[in-house]
């Protein structure tokens, strides 16, 4: 499969939204303790809706486009061999369920539902949907970034115009930084506006999508985060790079990514932070 046609995109994207109101939203503020249980840390958590959901849109997956590899997050949480997969797959589907489970399970409504569509290793679609306002954003190569609304309305999305560092919001997750890259970081966030970060992918790409945010830097290259979210950035006129320069695709496994809303604006904030 060379690209996503209309009708597939409105197809899975269906498909996306089917699950949500079927295995999530009625999960939604009504979690019990007994349904969430940690992963690499404390806060690094799952729920049995992050399970149900990548399941049944697995199903619907491999129902839709017979012979695709599904790589889900909490699939390779459980068997870390199934990233492997993605590299040797000629077409993949990447799914992070609930992408902000920490504040789906605390009741807060940041959190999206990420599904990237892989072809010999470059996404080919890529598709956030936000459960609780019942809209999307989606990209293809080539054909620009865009806000569809529940209504179905839609509105093309553009990044933030380039400006002084010192003008800059940007996203650095700076807990999730090694102690001693954390403190090398800390106080060069200063030179910027505003920096913070969300813990949540989904939300983090729409703004910095939508213009609103100016940069993100993010401590790993997990592809559930990152390869719908990249491509969607980078149709809304942004730029995405490794900090030691390599162009960004969903088989990464190791490096730092930096994005920005151009090439001089990644320069300059790679600059700022001094790190690679």
């Amino acid at each position: 499969m060379k690209a996503v046609s209309d009708e597939l995109l409105a197809s899975l994207m269906n498909d996306m939204r089917a699950v949500a109101q079927a295995e999530i939203l009625p999960r939604f503020r009504a979690i019990t303790a007994d349904a969430i249980r940690a992963k690499t840390a404390a806060d690094d958590i799952v729920t049995d809706a992050d399970i149900a959901a990548e399941r049944v849109l697995g199903q619907r997956l491999e129902g839709r486009l017979p012979g695709i590899v599904i790589v889900g997050e909490e699939a390779v949480s459980d068997d870390a061999s199934i990233l492997s997969r993605l590299k040797e797959a000629d077409l993949a589907a990447v799914i992070d369920p609930i992408d902000g489970t920490w504040h789906f399970a605390h009741g807060t409504p940041m959190f999206g539902s990420i599904l990237a569509i892989v072809a010999g290793g470059k996404t080919i679609a890529g598709i956030i949907h936000y459960p609780v306002l019942g809209d999307f954003l989606v990209a293809r190569p080539g054909q620009g970034a865009w806000h569809v609304a529940a209504d179905g309305g839609a509105m093309r999305l553009a990044v933030a115009a380039p400006m002084p560092i010192a003008e800059m919001h940007g996203f650095i997750p700076l807990h999730m930084f090694k102690p001693e890259r954390r403190a090398e970081l800390a106080p060069r966030v200063l030179k910027f506006l505003r920096v913070t970060t969300w813990r949540c992918s989904a939300w983090e790409y729409r703004m910095l999508a939508s213009g609103a945010m100016s940069f993100g830097l993010n401590e790993s290259l997990k592809p559930w985060d990152h390869a719908a979210g990249v491509l969607i950035h980078t149709e809304a006129g942004g730029y995405a790079s490794t900090l030691t320069g390599d162009a960004y695709r969903p088989t990464l496994e190791n490096g730092h990514l930096l994005v920005a809303p151009d090439k001089i604006s990644w320069k300059a904030v790679h600059e700022a932070l001094s790190v690679d």
